[in-house]
This record gives structure tokens, sequence and C-alpha cells, in this order.
């Protein structure tokens, strides 16, 4: 009776797992099949098959994009911002557990604190601040950009890796300062490599968020040709009518690259985060 009961379980899941994959990939499987179609037949039947197979709209969507400028952009600044949450986020929260405080304690509830504010309470100071009062949005609006996705990217950070740092012992830091290291040297030499399945999970996380963002970006980038990949859909959308057919192949291109990143790194996502909040 036991393994009837099991065997049946077992069957449901699966059976559910089965209805929430084609669910998920529904979209997916939409956004393919119509890449390849004109406006009309996008129209008419988007559930449908095409009726042929060429890559010519993702040629001219490429071409109408922009698309090495946009890419070459997306890259500097998800990359760049990722590194820095890495960096710094690391170390503060070493800092944090390490140096216990009342200082210390109150800073990290604040930063726990802070991954409730949503951003689009905020968007309207920021842009007045930033833009208005000290005119860096026209100045220095990447450096600017990267600099506020440091900071709004810092304290999930900041939390996970405090949760994976609490469970690394401190005798090898009193063994690596008995042989000689100075505090930069441990931190860099024993604990960042040692967290290296976080700062993966926390790199995917933060790769994700900063590559598929539009609001900020398109808050604070005022130039054609500092756009990153989702500002430049925009190029693709008229006042009377979208133009479809290089839309879709647009979108298809520039969610690819991420999509195999993740599929890539979706392992170590749930490993580190395991690590960071079990331990």
């Amino acid at each position: 009776m036991v393994e009837k009961r099991k065997a049946l379980t077992s069957t449901l899941v699966f059976a559910f797992l089965i209805i929430a994959l084609i669910v998920f990939a529904f979209p997916f499987f939409l956004l393919i099949i119509n890449s390849f179609k004109s406006n009309g037949e996008i129209l008419q039947s988007p559930f449908s098959l095409p009726n042929s197979y060429s890559f010519d709209q993702f040629a001219m969507a490429i071409e109408k994009m922009n698309f090495l400028v946009t890419l070459k952009n997306s890259l500097f600044i998800t990359l760049l911002s990722t590194v820095f949450i890495l960096l710094l986020s690391g170390m503060a929260a070493y800092y944090i557990v390490r140096v216990k405080t009342k200082f210390n304690n109150t800073l990290f509830a604040i930063l726990v604190a802070s991954m409730i504010i949503p951003f689009q309470s905020i968007m309207i100071p920021l842009i007045n601040i930033y833009g208005a009062k000290l005119q860096w949005i026209d100045s220095a609006p990447m450096p600017l950009l990267v600099a506020l996705y440091i900071g709004f990217g810092s304290s999930l950070s900041v939390f996970i890796f405090h949760g994976f740092i609490k469970s690394i012992p401190f005798e090898l830091e009193e063994a690596a300062s008995i042989d000689g290291c100075s505090p930069r040297q441990i931190f860099f030499k024993i604990i960042f490599p040692v967290l290296m399945p976080t700062s993966v999970t926390i790199g995917i996380l933060n790769v994700m968020w900063i590559w598929n963002d539009y609001l900020l970006p398109s808050l604070i980038l005022n130039k054609d040709s500092l756009y990153t990949l989702p500002i430049q859909m925009k190029v693709f959308n008229g006042t009377y009518m979208n133009n479809w057919e290089l839309l879709i192949p647009a979108i298809l291109i520039t969610i690819l690259p991420i999509l195999v990143f993740y599929l890539i790194g979706q392992r170590m996502i749930i490993e580190g985060i395991t690590q960071g909040s079990v331990k």
C-alpha cells in the first residue's frame, strides 16, 4: 500500500512538472515560431507554424538595432557592475561578520530592510538628485548607471555572503594570521576563494537582473550610442503600429545569451544559495 502511494505521488509530481514545463516553455515556443513570420502572418495566425524559414528578419533586426554597439554597452555595464558588486559585497559581509559591533549589526539590518523598498518609490527623487541637481546624467551617464547598479545590488549580495561567511571556521583565519598574513591577504587568499560557489550564484543572479533591466537604463542613458539591448527594442515600436517581424527576432537575439548563461549556471545558483542559507 505504501509503495502504491509513493508511485502515485511520483506520477502526480511528474505530471505536474510536465504541465509546468509546457506552461513556461509555450511563450518561448511562440517567440521562436513567430520570429520567422511577417507582420501579416503574426497578426493572423500567431499560433501556427511559419510557412517558410528564413533568417532575413534576424539580419535586418541586427542591423536596425545597431546590435554590436548595444551588445558592447550591455556587456560593459553588466560585467563591470557585477564584478564590483561581488568584490564590495564580499568585503562588506566579511567585515560585518567578523567585526561584531552594534554599528555593524545595525548596518546589516538596514541593508536587509532595504531589499523590500521598491525602486519605483525612489525613482523620481533619484532622477531629481542626479539629473537636475548634480547633472551627472548628462555628464557621466554610464559610470552613474554602474554605480547605481552596485548600490541597488549590494543588499541582497551582502545578505547571501553574510550567511555563508558565518559558516567558515575562524580557525582558518587564525592560522593564516599566525603565518604572517595581513587582513587583506586573509580575505583575498583564504576567504574569497572559499566563497567561490556563493560568488558564482550572486554573479549569475546579478547578471540576469542587470542584463534584462529596462527601467533604470531608460532613465539614465540619454544617447542612442549608450543604449543597452532592452532599451534598443524601442526602435521597432511606431506610433500606430509595431514592427513585429523585426521586434520578435530582436527579442530572441537579446535573450539568447542570458538564457544560455543561466542554463549553464543554474546548478551553481541552487548550490550557492543552499550553502549560504543552511550552513
